[in-house]
């Protein structure tokens, strides 16, 4: 495989599983020293073995920790070039806003709307300083579309992700700094099998709307990782990138 990450640091949060594990053995195949961020040590530790790279236990709802996870990455390997903040949730008590309690709707929030401010303010400064770096932020396709099966803090918390990327990617773009939101579609990942086995009406209504008439698997969606980290998307930034089976872009799916 192409090396285009010989050199460079990739650090990845929710890196233990999913789609931040498929994108970390992705990054590492192509050459990048990954450091995975994540809650559970474990997994955390098994997942960075696995690909050669480093493990940080973080909280990417605490701002000291996360501001230590980006420290430690460059006092230890040098740079951060990249940036995948990826960390999310998705609780089957955050429904539609009839009945997500306040809870559930800033739970949500913290880890996948507030984390991200948390990682871009703490990276930012690392990146300034070397001249270059890429961010993405895993936003969604709900950011960009409305569901009647609505999920309505996650919904709000992925359209603020969006916003806020769209924002930085114009504001740091002269400093050769490049900021972009990634729009996956559903994935099948253990977050989705897990929605999803409880509610299998929920699932099969979801995926009639799929043009390509499947769900993602994670390694497809850290391609298009790969592909915005590289210099391959040298001329890429405050953009929504949709990897969605052709969702956004579907009236009528075929039969």
């Amino acid at each position: 495989m192409v090396q285009r990450f010989e050199g460079r640091v990739a650090v990845i949060t929710g890196g233990a599983s999913g789609i931040g594990l498929a994108s970390a053995r992705r990054l590492a195949s192509e050459g990048a020293k990954v450091v995975i961020a994540d809650l559970t040590p474990a997994e955390g530790k098994a997942a960075a073995d696995e690909i050669g790279g480093a493990f940080i236990q973080t909280d990417v709802t605490d701002a000291e920790q996360v501001e230590n996870l980006f420290h430690s990455t460059v006092e230890q390997f040098g740079s951060v070039d990249v940036a995948f903040n990826n960390a999310g949730i998705s609780p089957p008590e955050d429904d539609s806003i009839l009945t997500t309690g306040i809870e559930a709707w800033e739970r949500v929030q913290r880890v996948n709307l507030t984390s991200v401010y948390h990682c871009c303010k703490a990276v930012l400064p690392h990146m300034q300083r070397q001249g270059k770096g890429s961010i993405i932020n895993t936003a969604s396709f709900v950011a960009v579309m409305g569901a009647a099966t609505s999920q309505i803090s996650y919904t709000a918390s992925k359209g603020g992700v969006l916003a806020m990327s769209r924002e930085l990617g114009v504001q740091f773009a002269r400093e050769n700094i490049r900021v972009n939101a990634l729009c996956p579609g559903p994935v099948n990942t253990p977050l989705l099998k897990e929605l999803f086995a409880k509610d299998p009406e929920r699932a099969a209504r979801r995926l009639v709307h799929v043009p390509v008439g499947r769900f993602a698997e994670p390694s497809e969606i850290a391609a298009a990782v790969a592909f915005l980290a590289s210099d391959d998307a040298s001329f890429i930034t405050a953009s929504q990138f949709l990897v969605d089976g052709g969702i956004s872009g579907a009236y009528v799916t075929p039969l």
